[in-house]
């Protein structure tokens, strides 16, 4: 054995010495060697434990109505082509989520709720496009929107993303991606669903075409907002309203969204933004913000003081922010004769609106629903809007929390106690 063992020893070295592999040998495992190295590059650099090997993460479950929300653990969840893997930096608490939770709006659970985020990329799906890759390496930040677009839709390739059938028809029918599977799997296995991307979790699977990059300029908890709030804002003024500057803006509800429309009415050149609410303290905010009006409608009549402050004739947009039926009637009836009252605020399922129909036709009244803004063409605009500060991020946050006070900030938003927007930080 002894000389079959110094053979293959020589054999060996013989091998491993550059001059005598044979050339095309040499390149296929420089190659290999070269291929392994950056992936354990990109691994590293990320410092995640993922990319094949088991590992595990938190996520916040809501199973039911009237039960706290639950802190599980989950497989890693892995992305398919064209979506990516994203580490969660933050992720803001909306209303919309609020809706889901008390049973208002009808969603497939039990689910991961939290649907506005900001992270790091660390994993692509499998066949993920190159371009996909270029635009956000390993290691980038991005913010990802709530309407997560197909792109390949009636809808998408019109421009009208907000609007993307497989959006509405997987994720918001069913809590799913647009094969019908979600990513999210508990640790035993079980499926858990999707309210958007399910970002109230270490991680989360995000389509390409939902995510924007993020500078670093940019502070992952303040941004988390541009993906719901800002994006919903702007949405309401780019696309509904197609607000023009000198126009005059009403904001009936100044939360999240609201707040982020009077800065989003603001940056677009408003002559008179008015913000009506029943708080003192968000209308206190909301001249903070650019409103060069407030209304208490708790104290006064909200639309006879909004013509009064436009001399008698109303305001050329009106948004409401609430998804209530009576500020959706205050809403219609501060604009003026050919104006346009947006209505971006959810209601309840079975919640009806009403409208004075002679005047809707005499007046040419119009009235137009927005869920939100278009992913592509609109992110990385409202992006800009931040970085420039034209769009303060900083004033519209008023708590930041961890992922074990999520409850509390639901409970806190239900009662109205939450100024602006409270945002919990991943990490």
């Amino acid at each position: 054995m002894a000389p079959f063992s110094s053979l293959v020893r020589a054999l060996h070295r013989r091998l491993l010495s550059p001059d005598s592999t044979p050339p095309l040998l040499r390149r296929c495992l420089s190659a290999s060697a070269s291929e392994g190295g950056s992936a354990t590059t990109s691994a590293s650099s990320a410092g995640y434990n993922v990319g094949g090997s088991t590992s595990f993460m938190r996520g916040v479950v809501f199973y039911e109505p009237g039960r706290p929300l639950s802190i599980e653990e989950f497989q890693m969840p892995r992305p398919k082509a064209g979506e990516l893997l994203i580490k969660t930096k933050a992720c803001g608490v909306c209303h919309s989520d609020l809706h889901v939770m008390k049973g208002e709006l009808p969603f497939s659970s039990p689910c991961v709720i939290g649907h506005e985020i900001t992270g790091e990329v660390v994993e692509y799906g499998a066949h993920t496009d190159g371009g996909v890759k270029q635009r956000f390496p390993i290691g980038s930040q991005v913010v990802g929107a709530f309407i997560m677009p197909c792109g390949n839709c009636f809808y998408c390739v019109k421009g009208q993303e907000d609007l993307c059938e497989p959006f509405f028809a997987y994720n918001r029918a069913k809590g799913t991606l647009y094969d019908g599977e979600t990513r999210l799997f508990l640790r035993n296995g079980k499926p858990v669903y999707m309210y958007s991307m399910g970002g109230l979790a270490e991680y989360c699977v995000v389509p390409a075409n939902a995510l924007a990059v993020l500078p670093k300029t940019l502070p992952y908890t303040e941004s988390a907002i541009l993906g719901c709030a800002v994006f919903t804002a702007y949405g309401a003024m780019r696309h509904a309203a197609e607000m023009r500057a000198g126009d005059s803006v009403a904001v009936i509800g100044v939360g999240g969204v609201g707040s982020s429309c009077i800065q989003i009415a603001k940056a677009f050149g408003a002559s008179e933004v008015i913000a009506v609410d029943i708080l003192d303290e968000k209308l206190t905010n909301a001249k903070l913000l650019g409103a060069t009006h407030t209304v208490n409608a708790k104290k006064e009549d909200a639309v006879e003081k909004i013509k009064e402050i436009t001399n008698g004739r109303g305001v050329d947009v009106a948004v409401e922010a609430l998804g209530k039926a009576l500020t959706f009637e205050q809403c219609t009836k501060s604009v003026r004769d050919g104006g346009k009252a947006v209505m971006i605020g959810l209601a309840a399922t079975n919640v009806v609106g009403q409208i004075d129909i002679t005047r809707l036709v005499r007046r040419q009244v119009k009235i137009i629903g927005s869920y939100g803004a278009r992913a592509r063409q609109d992110l990385p605009q409202i992006v800009k809007l931040a970085e420039t500060g034209i769009f303060n991020l900083k004033n519209t946050i008023s708590r930041k929390c961890t992922i074990e006070e999520a409850n509390s900030a639901y409970d806190d938003l239900d009662k109205g106690k939450i100024v602006g927007r409270a945002v919990v930080e991943i990490s």
